[in-house]
């Protein structure tokens, strides 16, 4: 009467680069160009100071990436931004109350380097952010200090060599632009326990600290965003300044949605590229850009084959200019968040997330327990890490955390948070009709049956990483229905090693997306080669000249090959071991759009039910 049930694939390994050495942390990039912007009311934006390795032109280019609109509302942010393609920016923002009348009282000053982007999606330019910090808080003080520029600019330029070539060393988390079929990496091992020693760490300005409040912020809706940028979507997320978290979310993102090495290799050629491209902060300016990319997504998508370089294969980037959200055709998700609000508010604002049109894009009841499941997971790994005090970086002094290190549960508010649940698609009637018949039909024996295996499924890809849930330990209390948000993921990234620089929990969250990844693609792949399996297509490589006649004799040989010969079929138990909801249409959609993006295949989805004397009940 149930429906069969196949045991989930055994967890590939992943691959992570690590650092070579503690010595390669304190290593910073070589710099392109280095450059100081004053905002000067009758002129705006100028650039009054710079230096710059030979044909690197900054003037007109940097001014408005280095800073965004509404930055004046500010004290300070950290700015990233691409350039040209080719080098990552980082910029320092000071605005300084002054006596100034005809700087309308307030100094406001930023500044900038560029870094080559031979390593990864910032070239590492987050270890000059401190450095910088400090010369744009001199500097808004007294502008004619640029001095301070000189000797920066002498002890950290670029040599000759080092303006073209690749920059060595690796970071973590992984981001190598790395060719799909050879792939250059420092340093590997296995994504699980050896992740853990304490010589895995993360530079105290590295993005990548962010990712447990990268969870907080975003809930459930985090998996959507994951499914979008595996699909290699354009996305934007409209914000407000301070744009420097929401930078550190935009590379968190494409960090997680980078196709793992250990499944990239079982991909056709024509697969998206292995990493989805982060722009990071963009304005009005880069509008043509934008609509030139479109163009060049439009072109590879009627040529077909593989992708020659990254244009036109999705993005992910940040913006303070409401009119790029209006305008509908430079971005396939919007994601809207929402303006600071006290800790203290009664109701909890959550982020937006839309298609073009204003559809809404909601997390499925899957992607709910899931991301209980996996907060569950840090906090044991949390709780498994000796205590200690916080980094001795930005984020423990900016993101005001809320957690002390010595318990991991909410302090500002512990009570309920009833407002998830607009974050998330309601059951459909398909599954409570399921759910029903199954408890009746079974005395609830299938339905326990099927949330363990779920349970099984979702602990698999926090393996090795943290402790078993059920190991005896002084851990935070399991979130119940009623209350699925009470404890801040954060928190327990709050709750450092003695070593400030150890990321425990942040390995953990980029090695669960890399796993999550994996399973999906490598069923996929599965399925794939079954169906080719199959029906195999005949081809005489010696004979060219064919009729229509023996080619459609061909295709209808023995067999009984499918009209749609191209089609897959993806069962309910393989969407159920992808981890995705099997009553959801946006999931079913999914999967179609993940077959034809990554295998230009269609796929005809099953749903799941129940059959009485071959009578469809439900």
């Amino acid at each position: 009467m149930a429906p069969s049930r196949s045991n989930p694939p055994r967890q590939p390994s992943l691959s992570l680069a690590l650092p070579a050495a503690a010595a390669a942390a304190d290593r910073r990039p070589p710099l392109s160009a280095l450059f100081l912007i004053d905002f000067d009311v009758k002129a705006g934006y100028t650039i009054v100071w710079k230096r710059a390795v030979p044909g690197l032109e900054l003037d007109g280019r940097v001014e408005y990436k280095s800073l965004p609109s509404g930055l004046h509302t500010v004290r300070d942010d950290l700015i990233y931004f691409v350039h040209d393609g080719a080098h990552a920016g980082l910029s320092a923002f000071v605005n300084e109350p002054c006596e100034e009348e005809a700087a309308r009282n307030a100094r406001m000053i930023a500044v900038g380097i560029l870094v080559p982007l031979s390593y990864g999606r910032l070239g590492r330019a987050w270890r000059h952010a401190e450095n910088l910090k400090d010369m744009a808080a001199k500097l808004a003080k007294d502008r004619n200090m640029t001095e301070v520029l000189e000797k920066y600019w002498g002890a950290n330029k670029a040599d000759d060599g080092e303006a073209t070539d690749a920059a060595h060393g690796a970071d973590l988390p992984p981001s190598p632009t790395q060719d799909r079929k050879t792939h250059c990496r420092n340093r590997s091992v296995s994504d699980g326990a050896a992740l853990l020693p304490a010589e895995h760490r993360l530079s105290p300005h590295h993005p990548a600290w962010s990712l447990a409040k990268l969870l907080d912020r975003f809930g459930p809706l985090i998996f959507p965003i994951h499914r979008a940028a595996l699909l290699r979507r354009r996305i934007l997320i409209s914000c407000h300044a301070p744009v420097r978290e929401i930078c550190d979310f935009v590379y968190d993102i494409s960090i997680l949605s980078n196709i793992p090495l250990s499944v990239s290799d079982a991909l056709p050629p024509s697969a998206p590229t292995p990493r989805l491209r982060p722009l990071f902060t963009i304005g009005v300016h880069d509008i043509p850009f934008l609509m030139e990319d479109f163009e060049a997504s439009k072109r590879h998508d009627d040529a077909g084959g593989e992708p020659e370089d990254e244009a036109g294969s999705g993005w992910i980037a940040c913006t303070t200019d409401s009119i790029l959200a209006v305008k509908a055709t430079l971005w396939d998700m919007l994601i809207t968040m929402p303006p600071d609000h006290p800790a203290s508010a009664k109701d909890r604002a959550w982020p937006t997330v839309e298609c073009p049109r204003g559809s809404p894009i909601k997390a499925t009841q899957r992607d709910l327990r899931r991301f209980n499941s996996l907060r569950s997971g840090l906090a044991r790994l949390a709780a498994s890490t000796p205590g200690g005090p916080g980094p001795d970086s930005p984020e423990s002094e900016t993101s005001a955390m809320r957690l002390s290190t010595s318990q991991s549960h909410r302090l500002v508010k512990d009570e309920p948070d009833e407002t998830v649940d607009q974050l998330v698609e309601p059951p459909t009637w398909a599954a409570l009709a399921y759910n029903g018949y199954m408890w009746w039909a079974s005395a609830g024996e299938q339905l326990r049956s099927e949330e363990q295996e779920e349970s099984s499924r979702d602990a698999a890809l926090l393996a090795d990483l943290a402790p078993a849930p059920h190991t005896p330990m002084s851990v935070p209390r399991p979130p119940s229905r009623s209350d699925p948000l009470a404890d801040s993921v954060s928190s327990f990234a709050g709750r450092r090693a003695a070593d400030a620089n150890e990321a425990r929990v942040e390995l953990a969250i980029i090695a669960y997306f890399h796993r999550l990844t994996t399973q999906m693609l490598s069923l996929l792949v599965d399925v794939v080669d079954s169906a080719d399996e199959a029906y195999p297509q005949y081809r005489d490589d010696d004979d060219d000249t064919g009729d229509d006649e023996a080619e459609a004799l061909l295709n209808n040989a023995i067999g009984d090959r499918p009209a749609d010969a191209n089609a897959v079929t993806v069962d309910s138990c393989c969407v159920e071991n992808m981890g995705l909801d099997v009553w959801s249409a946006s999931d079913a959609a999914f999967v179609q759009d993940l077959v034809a993006a990554y295998f230009g295949r269609t796929a005809r989805i099953e749903g799941k039910g129940v059959e009485v004397c071959g009578v469809r009940v439900c």
